[in-house]
């Protein structure tokens, strides 16, 4: 080779390798910049999520009086109790079956412990505690509220004392409403109504698996054995309400007249992906998606949110997981999450009242009302599952939501439920707080026993029916219940025996703590539960 030669392969190979060195500097160069600019983008999202709103004084207040009704409603031995009115009662129940059923709540003004609603508040606790931790610890509240949730899934474990057996009732509804007296007056042994393999009861016991498997979200970092024991228990209780599948209003004909199931498909998606988030085991993730999602979800056809039909809750739940992001899933899964998300995007336009499908089921007023019976349910309920969508729109940096070509934000979605919260605490037509204690006028004859019977009064079954009938107002004051609330004309008759309006129940409670929860100050949610 002549020296020329030589001269130009050295050449090139220096011009090569200057080519070289370059394009790695440049690579090095734009890898810098994105990662400056994913820098840039988490602490946006890290500026969302640590830099909350101020906090909202008259929510926090409402919130800290909201979560005394669970004191007023919980049965067996009473510890640290907040109510002075309340003692000591349901000490026997379960006693015949060896089992210990004295904790849990009643149900509303009366003495009976009815399993599915009982469920149902304890699922809402939990997600509301699960999604606002932080404001419920900025309002002093996260104690009480864990405190009144376990009180119920203490009870919920002991009434699931073997894999296919779940008790749903204590007491006779029937007997229990043919008297009138405090629970500390409760006498004898009540009766116990289970679902099994021959009787099934797929919605009761799909709820309480839901139940269970949300408050082990919340007990998690702070009693890991216990929580351990409850997503045993909601994935013995799933199994179960799968495998055996029928109503317990079918099985139980005597429930419909109380907490009659319009259906089981809901409870059975709502409690797999509850058993998802807490387990992280992608079969449940299959089930409400391939495997059911297209047979049970209702895609496409909004529902109201309540104790019997949890298809909205379940929608914004798995809404959830197409927002944020979920690993391991198939294409089709996630597919099918993005009709769950499309679902709730229809219920949130649905709910603005603006919105060219806004619904028109709301008072002259702007309350979301839908049925005569304990309207304030639907409202509340509607109230929180926008501002928590609104939420995970604010957490995740998605800032627009077309209803039908109209745009809105996720402000819209807070001032909607902001309207529902300050309607239910006293702007209203009746200038009436709804939320006993709150407020300088609030209902004074709650159709509640215990708050109705003056604790020295030494009544019987039957002379306890003159408190009932009493135009005097409650000599306890029932703080924290949330009423029926009003008539579609906006008027409210505060009469004891006007139960329809006037009597509380411990999940319209749950409801109203969801909401406050949320309201307390704006702030994003957290991108996981676990």
């Amino acid at each position: 080779m002549e020296a020329k030669d030589v001269e130009d392969t050295e050449s090139n190979f220096r011009w090569c390798w200057f080519l070289l060195v370059s394009v790695i500097a440049i690579l090095v160069i734009v890898a810098g910049v994105l990662a400056i600019l994913e820098d840039l983008k988490d602490s946006k999202k890290d500026s969302a999520s640590h830099h909350p709103g101020p906090v909202v004084k008259k929510y926090a207040d409402a919130l800290e009086i909201a979560l005394q009704f669970f004191d007023g409603q919980k049965s067996g031995k009473l510890v640290n109790n907040r109510i002075g009115w309340r003692g000591d009662s349901g000490l026997l129940d379960g006693i015949e079956m060896n089992l210990d059923l004295s904790k849990g709540m009643y149900d509303a003004g009366d003495l009976m412990k009815f399993g599915f609603p009982m469920a149902f508040t304890a699922t809402m606790l939990s997600w509301a505690i699960l999604e606002y931790e932080e404001n419920m610890k900025t309002a002093k509240q996260l104690g009480h509220a864990r405190d009144s949730l376990k009180w119920i899934t203490d009870f919920l474990i002991n009434a699931h004392p073997s894999e296919n057996v779940l008790y749903i009732q204590v007491g006779d509804p029937e007997l229990d409403h043919q008297c009138w007296e405090r629970p500390e007056a409760i006498r004898g042994i009540r009766p116990l109504t289970q679902v099994n393999t021959s009787f099934p009861g797929t919605e009761v016991a799909a709820e309480t698996a839901a139940a269970m498997a949300s408050a082990s979200l919340v007990f998690k970092k702070i009693d890991s054995s216990y929580s351990n024991l409850l997503l045993e228990h909601a994935q013995q209780l799933f199994s179960f309400a799968d495998a055996y599948r029928g109503s317990y209003s079918v099985s139980i004909p005597q429930v419909q007249n109380y907490y009659n199931s319009t259906g089981y498909e809901d409870e059975l998606l709502w409690a797999a992906a509850w058993l998802y988030h807490a387990s992280k085991d992608l079969s449940y993730l299959k089930y409400v998606t391939e495997l059911n999602g297209q047979q049970f979800a209702n895609w496409g056809n909004p529902t109201w949110f309540s104790w019997d039909d949890k298809h909205a809750g379940t929608h914004v739940l798995l809404s959830r997981l197409n927002i944020f992001g979920a690993k391991g899933m198939s294409s089709e899964e996630n597919l099918d999450l993005q009709m769950y998300r499309k679902t709730s995007e229809a219920i949130m336009c649905e709910l603005l009242p603006d919105s060219p499908t806004a619904t028109s089921s709301r008072t002259k007023g702007g309350l979301v009302w839908v049925s005569k019976w304990n309207c304030l349910q639907h409202a509340m309920a509607s109230a929180f599952l926008a501002v928590l969508f609104g939420d995970y729109m604010v957490t995740t940096q998605i800032s627009t939501l077309y209803c039908h070509g109209k745009s809105y934000s996720p402000a819209d979605l807070r001032n909607f439920a902001i309207s529902q919260a300050d309607y239910i605490l006293g702007n209203n037509p009746m200038k009436m707080s709804y939320l006993v204690g709150y407020g300088s006028n609030y209902p004074q004859n709650v159709h509640h026993r215990g708050a109705s019977i003056p604790v020295d009064a030494n009544t019987t079954c039957k002379d306890g029916f003159t408190w009932l009938d009493s135009i005097n107002p409650n000599p306890n004051v029932a703080v924290g219940a949330v009423v029926g609330g009003p008539f579609l004309n906006e008027t409210y008759i505060d009469s004891r025996n006007n139960w329809m309006q006037a009597e509380p129940t411990t999940y319209n409670s749950a409801l109203v703590v969801s909401l406050l929860s949320s309201l307390v100050r704006s702030s994003s949610v957290v991108d996981s539960f676990t």
